[in-house]
């Protein structure tokens, strides 16, 4: 087995993905969207469970494309290694309920919380203060999207804002 290809294509699929998930989806949602808002910054955060239970069934597409933009990387990054891809996915999946640790009293262990800072990963404590100021904290795994998502953010308001004057 090649390591080099299989983190590779690991590492490439968590970047890509948060990018395009980042900047495509989830900033351009915080300004045009409905259901990520009422949904997922909400205390139950499940986008079936709010679909069933008022009867929104397009309240799952909203879902689906926040999970799209890794999904979208796959045949790429498929040659490059499968093994490597399932392990990216694997990885984003369990830091997506790893980050949605909201228990008052959770706390991410000290010496991940430096491994973290390192690699710029977002913790649970830091997605936190996205779910609290839906205007900061981008970067659903990596934190250094934030700040130029937080920067698209204005772009995007001030976009909607001058098309709303027309």
């Amino acid at each position: 087995m090649n390591w080099l290809r299989l983190f590779g294509a690991a590492g490439l699929l968590l970047l890509l993905g948060d990018f395009v998930a980042t900047f495509g989806y989830h900033v351009p949602e915080h300004v045009f969207g409905k259901f990520h808002s009422i949904v997922h910054h909400s205390p139950k955060r499940s986008f079936v469970r709010y679909a069933i239970k008022n009867r929104q069934p397009i309240a799952l597409i909203d879902g689906f494309l926040s999970a799209f933009p890794y999904l979208m990387f796959i045949p790429i990054l498929w040659k490059l290694s499968p093994w490597g891809v399932g392990l990216g996915l694997l990885l984003a999946e369990l830091h997506v309920l790893w980050r949605h640790q909201f228990s008052l009293t959770y706390r991410t262990p000290y010496w991940l919380q430096k491994i973290c800072k390192a690699l710029y990963i977002t913790t649970p404590e830091r997605h936190w203060i996205h779910h609290r100021y839906a205007n900061k904290a981008f970067g659903d795994i990596f934190a250094f999207y934030g700040k130029p998502a937080e920067w698209w953010l204005k772009q995007l308001r001030l976009l909607k804002r001058r098309s709303q004057l027309q």
